[in-house]
């Protein structure tokens, strides 16, 4: 019986394994940082052994309380991921599973891998409406890369960028389906879409911390998230290029996309805390998400992190410092990793297959609000 984790998103550490599949692990920290909670493993040689395996640290991860009515996933062929019992118990999380084959991983969230990644942007760029463009290199000299979808310098310009996070794999996923539905030339809405507005994409905004099988934080053990008032090659060059390119393009709108530990929900986080929030974002905020949750049950507006009080957003956040600096709409988009508790799935919970159809589907709030982008009052 064996535990790996030397391979792309990789994270666990062995603490005790006994052949009658009593197994205690820990989760690693993130690179250069603090955080911890994504973990990403192998178990070989366990074929029908009723297996006990318990991450002992669990209680010292940064979102402890996302651990309660979780379940993780699991795959033998790292393509379909279901769900197996776990639960949170004595500060550890405890999986309980008998596999029925010799080989078996166990994940957070489904992987988005760094070959995944790569297949998505090249896969991509053979459609004539899109073109790759490096924009600069992230900590340990890895490529940013920057999905530029229709024609520069008409209409509108949308960014939408993911995975800031890199254990947040469900926004890759996400990506997945938006960037082949907006490529879909068969499409009326990303045909229309695209008469209106050029997109700027960033699938993943952390391929070290990604690889590397981190929750938060790049390679230098910053939370790009937290980046955006003051980036730096040095700490934070992943924001640091995308913010230049920002400056050079204007942003109309952004979508920055995420996932939550602890919310069992699809929702967004907009910017009424901005210093000069308005009216007219106020109302293209309401338009947006009821068009969403008209075209997705999967989107709702109930439950969500809250109104931040006027005058006191966070502006090292992506959403906050871009809807400022460009007073334009902007939404922090939220993925459970347990399951929505609107449309439970006991088998898959949410998915990475669900995660593409919601990034399909918010191709159809963004036609909708489109031409009222720069449209006053």
């Amino acid at each position: 019986m064996k535990i790996s984790s030397n391979f792309d998103s990789g994270n666990i550490e062995i603490v005790s394994l006994e052949e009658n599949g009593k197994i205690d692990l820990k989760i690693r920290k993130d690179t250069n940082s603090d955080f911890l909670q994504w973990f990403h493993f192998r178990l070989t040689g366990a074929l029908d052994v009723p297996c006990k395996m318990s991450i002992i640290n669990a209680s010292e991860s940064s979102y402890p309380d996302g651990w309660e009515n979780y379940h993780a996933c699991a795959s033998y062929d790292c393509i379909e991921w279901f769900r197996v019992p776990t639960r949170y118990e004595d500060g550890q999380l405890k999986i309980d599973y008998q596999p029925s084959n010799n080989s078996i991983y166990f994940a957070y969230f489904a992987p988005f891998s760094y070959q995944a990644h790569q297949n998505l942007i090249h896969r991509a760029q053979l459609s004539d409406l899109c073109r790759i463009d490096v924009i600069g290199e992230t900590v340990e000299g890895r490529d940013i890369d920057l999905l530029v979808v229709g024609d520069e310098g008409f209409g509108n310009n949308i960014w939408i960028v993911a995975r800031q996070h890199p254990g947040e794999s469900m926004a890759e996923w996400f990506m997945q389906g938006f960037v082949d539905r907006l490529l879909d030339e068969a499409d009326p809405v990303s045909r229309k879409l695209l008469e209106q507005a050029c997109f700027y994409i960033v699938p993943n905004m952390n391929p070290d911390g990604a690889i590397a099988g981190n929750l938060r934080s790049n390679a230098a053990g910053a939370n790009l998230n937290r980046e955006w008032a003051n980036p730096s090659k040095e700490r934070s060059p992943e924001v640091y290029h995308v913010l230049k390119k920002m400056d050079e393009t204007g942003v109309d709108l952004l979508l920055d996309v995420h996932g939550d530990e602890e919310i069992p929900y699809n929702f967004v986080a907009g910017g009424e805390g901005v210093p000069g929030y308005s009216a007219h974002i106020a109302n293209l905020e309401k338009m947006f998400k009821d068009v969403w949750m008209a075209f997705s049950p999967d989107f709702q507006d109930e439950y969500n992190y809250g109104k931040d009080e006027p005058g006191t957003a966070n502006l090292t956040v992506c959403s906050n410092a871009v809807g400022h600096r460009f007073n334009c709409l902007a939404f922090t988009i939220e993925m459970p990793f347990k399951d929505n508790d609107d449309l439970p799935d006991p088998i898959y919970g949410w998915s990475d297959e669900r995660s593409i159809l919601l990034g399909e589907s918010v191709l159809n709030p963004i036609l909708y609000v489109v031409d009222k982008l720069s449209v006053q009052g």
